[in-house]
C-alpha cells in the first residue's frame, strides 16, 4: 500500500519528548552562580527543577548573552578550583594509631592527592593560559615564532661558483 507524502513525513520526524526547553533567566543565573562556585553542570542538571544539561547546551547555542556569561562562569570556576587546591593543601592530615605510635594516614594522603590532581586538571582545561602547562612548541598570538634567515652564506657560495665558472671559461 502506497503512503502519502504527509504520512511519510509524519513517520520520519519523531515527535519531541517532554516540553520544549524555555529559557528562564532566574534558573540560568542560578546555574551560572553554581558553576562559578565549583559545581559541575552534570551535578546541577540532575537536581529537581533544573533543566537537563542538553537544555543548557541549547541555551548556549541560542542565547549569545548566556553563552558569554557561561564562559565567564567557567573561568571563575577555575579560580574556585585553585582556591580549593590551596585549602586542601593546608589541611592537617589525620594521624592513625599504629604499633609504632601515631602515623599520618597514607590512604587519606592519596585521596587528597587525587582531589588536588582532579582540580588542577580541570582548572588547566578551563583556564589554560593561567593554569595550563606552559609548553609552547609553535607560535600563537601571544608568542609568535620568529624566523630569521641568514642567506649571506648562499651569496658567498654563489659568488664562488661564478668566479670558478669564469676562470674555467678562459
Amino acid at each position: 500500500m502506497a503512503k502519502t507524502a504527509k504520512q511519510a513525513a509524519n513517520q520520519t520526524a519523531p515527535k519531541p519528548i517532554g516540553r520544549p526547553p524555555i529559557y528562564n533567566e532566574q534558573i540560568a543565573e542560578v546555574i551560572l552562580q553554581r558553576i562559578a562556585s565549583g559545581e559541575s553542570l552534570n551535578k546541577i542538571s540532575k537536581e529537581k527543577g533544573m533543566p537537563s544539561h542538553t537544555v543548557v547546551y541549547e541555551w548556549l547555542a541560542q542565547k549569545p548573552e548566556f553563552a558569554e556569561k557561561y564562559a565567564r562562569a567557567r573561568e571563575d570556576q577555575a579560580e574556585t578550583l585553585a582556591d580549593e587546591i590551596q585549602a586542601i593543601a593546608d589541611e592537617e592530615p589525620p594521624k592513625v594509631p599504629t604499633k609504632f605510635g601515631e602515623q599520618i594516614d597514607t590512604g587519606w594522603l592519596m585521596w587528597q592527592k587525587q582531589r588536588v590532581d582532579a582540580r588542577k586538571w580541570t582548572a588547566s582545561k578551563l583556564k589554560p593560559k593561567k593554569y595550563g602547562d606552559r609548553l609552547t612548541h609553535a607560535g600563537d598570538a601571544d608568542n609568535p615564532v620568529a624566523v630569521q634567515a641568514d642567506i649571506s652564506i648562499f651569496d658567498a657560495m654563489l659568488k664562488n661558483l661564478e668566479s670558478k665558472r669564469q676562470l674555467g671559461d678562459k
